[in-house]
């Protein structure tokens, strides 16, 4: 529970009741912390003098810019149209880089080129939200994720680091479980963990035990395998996938803990390993995980990169989904299509794309052509003999009982939503301007 949070919105709401919020605040501190109610009185009153010494601030640097959209509205980190958008408004709110690849490009690692020619490649994951109550499994599945986007770029990883946020309520042993986590994956590839942050959400302003953070990776190479690389007539080859993260939850979630198990595994990290050491990343044109919305929503990000169409064989990629996963996926009705499935997704010219199969295959792991790249724009679906459109919904599918109660459509007043953030974007970016130009002036 945040509660700076709930004393801020109580004193916009009813400054005048200032006691009233304190006792509400005490008493909601004592569902949670194992205190005396004295102990809870003195935090309340603590914390509502910190809300109000930061309720109403001026100045560029202080004021929030505000879009009056919250982030569960617009289904921003929900893998939908509405979290591509404003992906896609913080490289404008970034700007120009001068790099080879930024978050204009919506890729899953940012790369540079060093001084030698070589690309500088890194990449940094979250972990799964709802697995908070789970932090070894969420530490596997966040280290695996942050290893796949480097290596989707056609890089070998060199090291990992690691930022855990724990709450305040939280047990220190889930730093270590997490951790444990984190470097089995190390200990499976050979790529160290280094470096890293742990720390408290919130400090003391946030009670309870969830768990949040991330894992970032480096790696070099010296042929990129970006999703802009992309080009017509390619094949689109796609490994066999068991999920990560998404289908662990849905599978916790649901009662459904055996799936769970099914991904527990490397193959994604050990297929990369194999086409990097046959120089077949040298031959490809891209790489990626099937990851954000599923490949509904990879499909339209490679599209808008690369400028192309991408036609796939819904047959297929049916046939490339662990089987127990796809079990409980149909079962719960649940479109496979759009949710994480952590397969790896190959771009390759025909010539190609049959060394790349026995190389795949000879590392243990399956792979098949799903569909081809052609001229034009969007994404297309094969389903028995006819195409449909293959768009991302406003969310990815709905996975878990609470995602379901939210569904998938788009809000009757998505522009009207969209209208605002653009205002608060070119907001921030205005604010950007004026505290440069204020700091360089300094600096004369």
């Amino acid at each position: 529970m945040d509660i700076e949070g709930y004393a801020k919105r109580a004193l916009r709401n009813a400054p005048e009741k200032e006691s009233e919020i304190a006792a509400k605040l005490a008493k909601r501190i004592l569902e949670i912390k194992p205190i005396s109610p004295e102990g809870a009185k003195q935090i309340a009153a603590a914390v509502l003098g910190e809300a109000k010494a930061t309720l109403e601030v001026k100045g560029d640097v202080l004021e929030s810019t505000c879009s009056g959209v919250s982030m569960g509205q617009f289904g921003v980190g929900s893998r939908g149209t509405g979290d591509f958008y404003v992906h896609s408004k913080l490289g404008e709110v970034i700007g120009k880089t001068g790099a080879v690849v930024d978050s204009s490009q919506l890729d899953d690692s940012g790369v540079v080129r060093l001084e030698d020619g070589s690309f500088l490649v890194l990449t940094n994951d979250g972990i799964h939200s709802r697995l908070s109550d789970f932090p070894f499994l969420s530490g596997f599945h966040v280290a695996r994720a942050a290893l796949r986007d480097v290596y989707a770029m056609g890089a070998r990883p060199l090291a990992m680091l690691s930022d855990i946020h724990v709450a305040d309520d939280g047990d220190v042993a889930r730093i270590f479980d997490h951790i444990a986590g984190i470097t089995t994956v190390s200990d499976l590839m050979g790529i160290p963990l280094i470096t890293g942050s742990t720390l408290r959400i919130g400090g003391d302003m946030v009670i309870g035990e969830r768990m949040t953070g991330g894992v970032g990776a480096v790696g070099i190479t010296k042929n990129l395998t970006s999703r802009n690389r992309t080009q017509v007539g390619d094949l689109i080859l796609m490994t066999e996938g068991a999920g990560g993260g998404t289908i662990s939850t849905t599978a916790l979630y649901y009662g459904r803990h055996e799936v769970v198990e099914e991904t527990i595994n490397v193959r994604f990290l050990k297929a990369c390993e194999a086409l990097l050491k046959a120089g077949l990343h040298k031959k490809v044109h891209s790489m990626t995980d099937v990851t954000n919305g599923g490949i509904r929503g990879d499909a339209k990000e490679i599209s808008g990169t690369a400028g192309v169409k991408l036609v796939f064989e819904e047959e297929k990629l049916r046939a490339l989904v662990n089987p127990k996963v796809l079990s409980m996926l149909d079962s719960l009705k649940i479109d496979y299509l759009g949710v994480s499935i952590d397969a790896l997704l190959i771009l390759a010219p025909p010539e190609v794309a049959e060394a790349v199969m026995e190389t795949v295959r000879a590392a243990g792991v399956k792979i098949e052509i799903i569909g081809q790249v052609e001229a034009g724009c969007g994404a297309e679906i094969l389903i028995g003999g006819n195409r449909e459109d293959f768009t991302p919904k406003f969310r990815e599918s709905a996975y878990t009982p609470v995602k379901k109660v939210h569904g998938e459509a788009q809000p009757r007043d998505f522009e009207e939503m969209r209208a605002a953030i653009d205002r608060a974007a070119t907001e921030a970016i205005e604010k950007k301007q004026k505290v440069l130009e204020r700091i360089r002036e300094k600096s004369l």
